[in-house]
């Protein structure tokens, strides 16, 4: 499962992925991701919690491909994400090389409590 949330208050795009995740998951994501980006200006930030996911099959690389792609087109200015165990990162730090322009700051961060201090 993935749930998209967007707090415009914050400047806050929340991407929480949860369970085993397959490709169609994304299918309904997608939609709720364009929605969410709709209410947020350039320069929002995106948090990537990755803390109840317990697998995520090989196929959903070109997914996250176009999420990245997205938005960072959008405008992202910074991703923090939540990985509290390393094993779960399943490439998300390799693709931000490919994915995010040279400006876009990435923190990962092992809690929320941590996210939420990086977030400020």
């Amino acid at each position: 499962m993935i749930k998209i949330e967007a707090e415009p208050s914050r400047n806050l795009l929340t991407m929480t992925y949860c369970g085993h995740v397959v490709p169609s998951d994304f299918d309904r994501a997608m939609g709720d991701l364009q929605a969410a980006l709709a209410h947020l200006p350039p320069g929002f930030r995106l948090l990537t919690d990755l803390g109840g996911l317990e697998s995520m099959d090989y196929a959903c690389a070109p997914l996250i491909d176009t999420v990245m792609d997205l938005t960072n087109a959008r405008g992202v200015s910074e991703v923090i994400r939540i990985v509290p165990d390393p094993r779960k990162d399943i490439g998300f730090q390799v693709m931000s090389y490919f994915h995010y322009g040279p400006g876009v700051n990435i923190v990962t961060v092992e809690t929320v409590a941590e996210a939420e201090r990086a977030l400020g």
